[in-house]
This record gives structure tokens, C-alpha cells and sequence, in this order.
């Protein structure tokens, strides 16, 4: 009786390696994380306000919420934070950054978040790039200009970046809604989920942008007027329990 190998005679041919320079998608996982120590836990993304005016009851409230934010805001930084990981000039990109705050309350938030993930990062990731933002940005730099160098340092690429733009964009509001409202956490998550799509869209509009180039003014400059003006209701209350 002829025997047979277990195995066959040809190699299995290799997997594709994963995006990132240097294959460091597990630094996306790290990034992209809730627990991350760079203070996005206390911000609500606007969905505070949004619950307090009555806008936001329920999860389809909170669906539509996140997929007018992601598409907006979450745009606009995610093509910030994959120009950053691209190597652009982080310092036209800040400019451009203000640019498209048009809330003095949201550029105040950025700055502070920037300022946050920079410490994290440069603890994580030890980068001379990231000790020279610190110092050129003491008040901190915007929150996605930051994101993506510390992407780019970390060995990931610009479409990374970008994700973990816009995924923080619709995570925030996410964690608070099921603080604020009691949501079921199962529901909400779903809500994450279903945003997907959405996200691999928003992704891929920042990232062609910035192989398109043609500098900062040509990433996207999506607007969001209600969000900025909550913004500026939010920062007046007296009593909130996240700080946007």
C-alpha cells in the first residue's frame, strides 16, 4: 500500500503581510483603544449636548448621530491624521486644523487632546519626532495632527490613521450615550458595528486625498454648524459630566 503525506510536498504560499510599515497593525489595536491613556474617555464627542437639548433618546437617535458626525467631523480628521502619518508638515497641518474649528471651544478640546496623546505616545513610542512637536506645540497641537504622527512613529500608514481617526470620532459618543441614557451596551455596540461601512467610506476619502496631495487646503473640510454651536452651549454649562 502506497502512503500519502499528511501534509503536501508544496508550501502553502505565505499570508499577506498586514498594512503598516514593518507589519505593526497590533500598534493600530493599541491606538485605537478605549483605554489608551490620552483622555478621550471624558469627552462625549457632542453627544452630551445632544442628549441634554432631547435630540438623542434611543439607539437610532444615536446611529443617526454618529453617522452625521463620522461623516463631518470624523472626515475632516481623518484627513488630518492620515496627511500627519504621511509625513506632511505638522505645522501647516495644525494651522489647517484651526481652520476647520470654527468652535473656540472645539479648538480648545483638540489642543488639550492633543496634548494628552502626545505625552502617551512619547511614553509608548520614544520618538525624537514627537519630543519636537511637544516642544513646538507646548499648548498642545490638534488632537488629529498628533494622532497621525504618532501613527507614523508607531510604524503604521495613513489609511491606519485615518480609521483610528474616525473610529474615535463615533466611539466617544457611543461609551457616553449608554452612560448618559442607560443604553443597553449590546445595542449600542451594534450601532458601532453597523457604522462600518460608513467608516471603510470616510477611511478611504481621507487617504485618497492625501495621495492626491495639493497640500492642506485639499483635504476635506467637512462641516458639522450644530455641533459647533452645542459646543459652545456645552462648555457654558455649569454642570456636565463630560468636558465636550
Amino acid at each position: 500500500m502506497t502512503s500519502h503525506p499528511s501534509h503536501p510536498s508544496t508550501p502553502c504560499p505565505a499570508a499577506p503581510p498586514p498594512s503598516g510599515a514593518g507589519g505593526a497593525r497590533a500598534a493600530l489595536l493599541i491606538l485605537a483603544d478605549g483605554r489608551f491613556p490620552a483622555g478621550g474617555h471624558a469627552h462625549s464627542g457632542g453627544a452630551e449636548e445632544a442628549i441634554a437639548s432631547g435630540r438623542l433618546r434611543d439607539t437610532d437617535d444615536l446611529a443617526e448621530f454618529c453617522r452625521g458626525r463620522l461623516h463631518t467631523a470624523g472626515l475632516t480628521a481623518a484627513g488630518l491624521a492620515a496627511a500627519a502619518a504621511d509625513g506632511w508638515d505638522l505645522r501647516e497641518l495644525d494651522e489647517a486644523a484651526d481652520a476647520r474649528t470654527p468652535s473656540p471651544a472645539l479648538r480648545a478640546v483638540a489642543r488639550r487632546l492633543g496634548r494628552q496623546l502626545i505625552r502617551a505616545a512619547r511614553t509608548v513610542w520614544p520618538d525624537p519626532r514627537l519630543d519636537a512637536l511637544a516642544a513646538a506645540a507646548p499648548r498642545g497641537a490638534h488632537q488629529p495632527v498628533v494622532l497621525g504622527l504618532t501613527a507614523r512613529v508607531a510604524g503604521l500608514g495613513p489609511g491606519d490613521a485615518a480609521y483610528c481617526a474616525g473610529y474615535e470620532t463615533v466611539g466617544a459618543p457611543v461609551s457616553a450615550a449608554v452612560r448618559l441614557l442607560g443604553l443597553d451596551p449590546f445595542a449600542a455596540t451594534a450601532v458601532l458595528a453597523r457604522l462600518a461601512p460608513d467608516l471603510d467610506r470616510v477611511a478611504a476619502r481621507a487617504t485618497a486625498a492625501v495621495r492626491e496631495g495639493g497640500g492642506p487646503a485639499a483635504l476635506p473640510a467637512a462641516s458639522a454648524p450644530l455641533l459647533d454651536i452645542t459646543a459652545e452651549q456645552h462648555a457654558a454649562r455649569p454642570l456636565r459630566l463630560f468636558a465636550s
